[in-house]
């Protein structure tokens, strides 16, 4: 019993340590500030660990925790009267650390962009998080969002149709090989 305890705890430190800069982008991308994104991969971590033997034989115990991660982020903003509450400054951003894969560095602003991210209603932000930066397919969002493949469609396109109608992202991100 002690040996299987203690291989699960090392399964569980092995994925944590594997998977902390993705799913602290994640959360990120999500919360829009790094304190918060770090309270969010803390409380999703304390979820799965839990439960650790289950999501440890799934087919894909990334897609479960991403899972958690999303579901724990919108049970923590059901609560609120407003969806979102964009940063009043962009000092909490300023501390990510970006990978070099990690397609908002390559936003001249990225403060601009964050910000403009954050006004999005949560699951359209949601959705342009996992398709865009998560580099998720549709039934994989849909899965992980919790939704129909159509909902996710339907929230992406209108979360880039809100940021192509920022003016101040005119400019700064390309749109499919436009600027």
């Amino acid at each position: 019993m002690g040996d299987r305890k203690k291989t699960g705890d090392q399964e569980f430190q092995a994925f944590v340590i594997g998977r902390w800069p993705r799913l602290m982008r994640t959360a990120f991308l999500l919360t829009g500030e790094q304190h918060a994104a770090e309270d969010l991969v803390q409380s999703t971590l304390e979820r799965v660990y839990v439960a650790w033997r289950r999501v440890g034989s799934a087919d894909d115990p990334e897609a479960y925790v991403r899972r958690v991660l999303i579901n724990t982020h919108a049970r923590r903003h059901r609560r609120r009267l407003r969806e979102f509450l964009a940063p009043k400054d962009d000092s909490g951003m300023a501390h990510e650390i970006a990978d070099t894969g990690d397609r908002i560095a390559q936003a001249e602003d990225r403060g601009v962009l964050l910000q403009a991210l954050a006004q999005l209603p949560r699951r359209q932000r949601q959705a342009v998080v996992l398709r865009y930066w998560e580099d998720l397919t549709e039934t994989q969002a849909a899965q992980a969002m919790g939704c129909s493949v159509g909902a996710v469609k339907s929230n992406t396109a209108k979360g880039i149709a809100k940021l192509r109608g920022i003016p101040e992202l005119t400019g700064t991100v390309t749109y499919g090989g436009r600027k």
